[in-house]
């Protein structure tokens, strides 16, 4: 049973990687169907999720980020590189609490580069760090295995590695829930939009930020599992 397979029966550390599954499916779901509902409760402002994005903004003294209208469902982002401000489809021209919650959110990614914010910055140093041990973290267990305990070292690496991008993961979760933070604030000060109609905007967000809870857990149970099977003593110790 070299570093700790199960030949010929049930890998119990799977169950560790079917509750991570469940975590995040029950996240994902969360934050579809919160979404969805009140998407279908329309802002007494009327203003457009993009209209929303520049007033904020403006708000904050900052003229040089864009707001761009991008394709997909919730792929809404804050690029740093190119100063923009990215809303989906169903947010860009929206007039929901929902649309309205999600761009503030965004805004409140530009606000926080804008202000120098430091988990910020530490996330986007991160980044390069956080996309080699992702990719070479499993790879290099693999061929650690495929050499038997001559591959001990490459093992350990690999698991340093993935490592490295759970770290990514947990950086990023101060910088998503101030974001939100931000954004509800906002909202709230600058009146776009009304107590009872930003407590809504504030489950949206709850929610969508549960879902970077969820893939750190997730993460974190993966991990154990690596750590179960691959981090014990060399075996020919």
């Amino acid at each position: 049973m070299g570093y700790g397979f199960y030949y010929g029966m049930f890998d119990p550390t799977m169950i560790l990687v079917l509750i991570g599954v469940l975590i995040s499916a029950a996240a994902s779901a969360a934050v579809n169907g919160t979404f969805r509902k009140y998407s279908g409760v329309r802002s007494s402002c009327g203003m457009t999720g993009a209209e929303v994005a520049k007033r904020l903004l403006n708000s904050q003294g900052i003229y040089d980020v864009a707001v761009r209208p991008v394709p997909g469902n919730l792929s809404d982002h804050y690029d740093p590189r190119t100063k923009t401000v990215n809303l989906s489809q169903s947010v860009y021209g929206s007039a929901s609490i929902a649309a309205l919650g999600v761009a503030a959110h965004e805004c409140g990614h530009a606000i926080q580069d804008a202000r120098q914010y430091a988990p910020l910055k530490l996330r986007g140093a991160f980044v390069p760090i956080a996309n080699l041990g992702s990719q070479l973290s499993i790879p290099l267990i693999l061929i650690g295995v495929l050499l038997g305990y001559g591959g001990y070292f490459l093992i350990q690496l690999g698991i340093f590695m993935f490592v490295l991008a759970v770290a990514f993961q947990v950086i990023t979760l101060p910088v998503e829930f101030n974001a939100s933070a931000r954004a509800v604030r906002l909202l709230g000060e600058t009146g776009i939009l009304s107590e009872q109609e930003n407590s809504g905007a504030k489950k949206v967000l709850k929610a969508a930020a549960m879902t970077y809870v969820a893939s750190v857990l997730a993460s974190l149970l993966q991990l154990l599992r690596l750590v179960i099977l691959f981090g014990g003593r060399r075996r020919d110790d």
